[in-house]
């Protein structure tokens, strides 16, 4: 009764002493029959969260991150046969799978094999340092490129080629992992010992209650596997269908008829949801926020700007910006189809500081948009006639360069109704006069786009995990796929498990078919399990080719769709259908 209204009884922060002594009393008052079941953990549930947690490899790119994090990999000679240790065939299995990306990271000198002793060693090159604290007796194969990385003492060597392997083995003994790394028991027991004062691993009798070895495991995949292990918790985190997560995904963000948002502050939870995403300008407010939104109102979303609430911009660097370090001559391009998104203000820390004013991110503009920006530089936020005095240009010059420094990432504006303006051929050529046409050009002022000022990356990272949470309710490396301004999933996987660690999100595989670990909002799974029983209802469901729910070839099976085509793709009951092949459907529609 005590585990399971509490299933981390024994995973709290309290002192060492004060859980030893609640153990205790726990003894007293509870019989030896029950005792007996308490640290007994399901095998079955062992094994699975083992499986999550062994890196899932799929080219060199991964198998360089998961050497970063190991610091020092066995070879396969190392490796031995088969035993009856699972971390030991596991390892085996993996070295021959892996065994092209080897050498394709060896060609290009980013690993290397060192040999100490009779042991080999993968190690990357900007853990050369590290390992060769750890192993002084190593002798590499073929020098690495030096990269720079702090000097670490032996103990802290030993502390970083601990942390990164027991993070990836579930329970495992002393003598185990010595085995595997071929280090001393001594060497490995101090790490662990220190890793445990940290609260970072637990130790007990996890496989087998009765063994007389000490195992140790990590405190988050510990957690996991007594969740799995409570026959009540085993329901909710049972996975579903790639489709039944397409259909949730529907409704998640509000698509699926009857699910819609109303008024100002459903704008701003939309966009809240979506922040950080970039589509194509002309498509967020006719294919992505009326399909959130019912009874779209255009000037919510200006009032939304206007009070400071919301801003907008490019935040991903233009393809001029990145060939600006080498001899690329590509222009920006002023174009309705540049990407752009959200943001809202008060809870912006995703967004990693940019330095702007350099050469790269002056590239490829032209000489009309560089006087703006210098203009601006140096004069702040201003309005449309302002410029157009300030620098003496025409007013279809600073029209063209304004957009042509939206498109380049440079340049947002008080209002959302400034880059209408760009975005509407009419308003541009000035037609439609009258009295109820809207003003050639918006009355909010134009300004240089900063993207943050928060220089702490933890921070960030933390920040860009809820927001890809709050978006996807469950997040995993093959759903961001369409992201484009996200750091390495490698970084994201880090914070997504130390979330875990303070309780704060679930771990665990929630939908089948997907390789390494997910991660979701407790709020998600509960929703996702409510909805997995429903019985199919036939509806369809049509959305954008621009909007983030387009996870056609990459979530649901069928051809992928382009962003920029105008195009929409339709779902009945999360299963990827031909919009032509469906009668009464009512498509979206493009912007020109």
């Amino acid at each position: 009764e005590i585990l399971n209204a509490n299933p981390y009884a024994y995973l709290d922060d309290a002192p060492l002493e004060e859980r030893r002594a609640r153990a205790v009393e726990m003894r007293r008052v509870l019989p030896e029959a029950v005792l007996g079941e308490i640290g007994r953990l399901n095998p079955e549930a062992i094994a699975e969260v083992c499986d999550e947690a062994w890196p899932d490899v799929r080219d060199a790119e991964e198998l360089h991150d998961a050497l970063l994090t190991f610091v020092a990999l066995p070879t396969a000679s190392n490796a031995g046969p088969l035993h009856s240790n699972h971390l030991l065939a596991r390892l085996q299995e993996s070295l021959k799978a892996w065994s092209p990306f080897f050498e394709q990271l060896v060609t290009d000198r980013r690993v290397g094999r060192a040999n100490a002793g009779s042991s080999g060693f993968w190690v990357a090159a900007e853990r050369v340092s590290a390992f060769t604290q750890t192993f002084p007796a190593a002798r590499f194969e073929a020098s690495l490129p030096p990269v720079e990385s702090s000097v670490v003492s032996r103990e802290e060597a030993l502390h970083s080629l601990v942390t990164g392997w027991i993070s990836h083995t579930g329970p495992i003994t002393s003598n185990q992992l010595a085995n595997v790394l071929a280090l001393p028991t001594s060497d490995i027991d101090k790490a662990l010992l220190r890793l445990e004062s940290s609260g970072a691993i637990l130790r007990g009798n996890f496989t087998n209650p009765h063994s007389e070895q000490t195992e140790w495991c990590e405190r988050r995949l510990l957690a996991r596997i007594h969740r799995l292990t409570l026959g009540q918790l085993r329901k909710e985190i049972q996975s579903v269908t790639p489709a039944q997560f397409m259909n949730w995904q529907l409704r998640w963000q509000h698509v699926a008829p009857g699910t819609q948002s109303l008024g100002e502050r459903g704008v701003l939870e939309a966009i809240r949801q979506l922040q950080g995403f970039e589509a194509p300008a002309n498509s967020w407010e006719r294919q992505i926020l009326k399909r959130r939104i019912a009874d779209y109102d255009p000037k919510v979303l200006d009032q939304l700007c206007l009070t400071g609430a919301v801003g907008w911009g490019r935040l991903s660097p233009h393809p001029a910006t990145l060939e600006a370090v080498t001899d690329g001559k590509r222009r920006v391009i002023p174009t309705s189809v540049a990407p752009i998104t959200f943001f809202v203000r008060e809870d912006a820390d995703w967004m990693i500081p940019r330095h702007e004013g350099d050469e790269a991110s002056m590239a490829g503009l032209s000489a009309d948009a560089a006087a703006v920006h210098l203009y601006l530089r140096q004069r702040g936020a201003s309005f449309f006639a302002d410029i157009v005095r300030g620098t003496g240009k025409l007013k279809s010059e600073v029209e063209t360069a304004l957009w042509e420094l939206v498109a380049a990432g440079l340049l947002t504006a008080d209002g959302f109704d400034n880059l209408r303006a760009l975005i509407d051929p009419k308003r541009r050529s000035g037609q439609g006069s009258g009295r109820t046409s809207r003003p050639r050009h918006s009355a909010g002022r134009w300004s240089l786009l900063y993207s943050g000022e928060n220089h702490d990356r933890n921070r960030a990272l933390e920040a860009i995990c809820w927001m890809l949470l709050r978006r996807y309710g469950i997040v995993f490396r093959e759903l961001l796929t369409r992201e484009t301004i996200l750091p390495k999933w490698r970084e994201l996987l880090i914070t997504l498990r130390r979330l875990e660690d303070r309780g704060e999100v679930r771990g665990g595989r929630f939908v089948s078919d997907f390789l390494g670990e997910q991660f979701a909002l407790p709020v998600a799974v509960e929703s996702l399990r409510a909805m997995r029983n429903q019985q199919p209802s036939g509806e369809i469901v049509t959305v954008s080719a621009a909007d983030p729910l387009n996870l056609v070839g990459i979530i649901v099976p069928g051809e992928r769709v382009p962003t920029n085509s105008g195009k929409v793709v339709a779902f009945r009951d999360g299963v990827a259908v031909s919009p032509e092949q469906v009668t009464n459907v009512v498509r979206m529609p493009v912007a020109r």
